[in-house]
């Protein structure tokens, strides 16, 4: 029996928490700082993700076994790193990446340069900074239209740009390189358009062997049709119909074995998830960047569909013994609609008070972005519930989930009614 600490506070965590609940193999269940889902599940700690010492403190405070990571930010500012130096936490079992792995996802180059060393198929691109601007330039100048810039650093899912015309590609890049996003765009990646239809593609590694989880689709924009603003996820849907049998043997056999062995071979210790955003060009998987995580709102979906032990894999995954653990998954569809705050990805207001999560029958409601206030559950963040539900099909999973998303009420609320619409 374990005592186990997730690491973050949104939709991915709840959904996380909802599984290992689950686990015979669970004691206790603490997540920091959590929300107002994830404390009916276990016990949320008022303690920051990239708090550092009061983590520490929590951990030898709540006798936690193991730690799992939620999100990319501590990763990236090296929380595995902490602790596998640190004299009285190290015999705690931590799933996910040490700092530089995490660089898979922390930067965009990093991740390029990687693909480039170990063959694996993605999209022609260049790094560009303020010193080498000009050959920026006439890199663009060889691409056909739509343009690609991404800032290289973590910009929470919004520094990536799809531009139609040469002369905004350049403006653009300009606009980056000088301060558009803070810190992340000091190094711009200009990518070749990739044409195709997109899926989500996670395994779970030890650093040597990996188990390959469900697949998910997850829909970026705010608009329906995939117009407008791109947001963190406005719903997602798994599995995916036209990542079949020979698109995944491909996917193993392309892009996530020889990731998992360059990481190898380039000594990265590497434990935890690889999330793979794939693009289908004509059902040639391509590589558009890499997560160090689960992906969210796909996690919502995915985590439905994994009936084996949760915990099983994460000690698994922790310890190296991955190749000796199984998993098993759910047949059925399971579908996400998130619902978000009115304004959103824009400016939107917190605390609206959120009522109706007590009709809610046959889906469950994963928090993403709420709190407790006097008493009642309120909006805290800019995508606030995830209504996840299971079909015998796509078409029965969605009339569930939207049935559900039409009962929970608060100022403002707004949630994509297409999904599935491309599928």
């Amino acid at each position: 029996m374990m005592n186990i600490l997730i690491v973050g506070s949104g939709g991915r965590e709840h959904a996380m928490a909802w599984k290992i609940k689950q686990s015979p193999k669970l004691k206790q269940l603490f997540i920091a700082p959590g929300n107002a889902g994830t404390s009916l599940l276990g016990t949320n700690l008022p303690v920051g993700v990239t708090d550092f010492e009061g983590l520490k403190k929590a951990v030898l405070d709540n006798q936690i076994d193991l730690v799992l990571v939620g999100p990319e930010v501590p990763l990236c500012a090296g929380l595995h790193d902490f602790f596998s130096t640190d004299e009285s936490l190290k015999n705690v079992l931590v799933v996910g990446p040490h700092q530089l792995g995490a660089q898979l996802e922390g930067s965009k180059d990093f991740a390029k340069e990687f693909m480039m060393r170990h063959q694996i198929p993605t999209a022609k691109y260049l790094a560009v900074t303020s010193e080498n601007l000009e050959e920026g330039l006439s890199f663009l100048k060889t691409l056909n239209s739509p343009y690609v810039l991404k800032a290289d650093g973590l910009a929470a899912g919004k520094g990536v740009l799809i531009l139609s015309e040469p002369e905004e590609a350049e403006q653009s890049l300009k606009e980056m390189l000088g301060g558009q996003f803070g810190a992340a765009s000091s190094k711009v990646v200009i990518e070749e358009f990739l044409s195709g239809i997109e899926c989500s593609v996670f395994a779970i590694t030890d650093g040597k062997d990996y188990k390959i989880l469900p697949v998910a689709k997850d829909y970026k924009r705010i608009g329906e049709g995939d117009t407008g603003l791109n947001t963190g996820g406005m719903g997602a849907i798994s599995p995916v119909p036209f990542a079949g049998e020979v698109f995944m043997q491909k996917v193993e056999d392309r892009i996530i074995r020889p990731t998992v062995e360059g990481l190898q071979k380039d000594a990265i210790l590497y434990n935890g998830f690889i999330f793979f955003g794939l693009i289908s060009c004509a059902g040639e998987p391509m590589v558009i960047e890499y997560n160090v995580r689960m992906g969210d709102p796909e996690t919502e979906a995915v985590m439905l569909r994994i009936k084996s032990d949760f915990v099983d894999l994460l000690v698994g995954a922790a310890e190296g013994t991955l190749a000796q653990k199984s998993i098993e998954i759910d047949h059925r569809t399971a579908v996400t609609v998130m619902l978000v705050s009115g304004g959103y990805p824009g400016d939107y207001e917190k605390g609206k008070v959120i009522s109706g999560l007590d009709k809610v029958e046959d889906s469950i409601a994963f928090h993403a972005g709420t709190s407790f206030k006097n008493g009642n559950v309120c909006t805290d963040g800019g995508r606030v519930i995830a209504v996840s539900s299971y079909g015998e099909n796509m078409k029965e999973a969605l009339a569930c989930s939207y049935k559900n998303a039409g009962r929970i009420e608060f100022e403002g609320i707004y949630y994509r009614k297409d999904l599935g619409f491309d599928l």
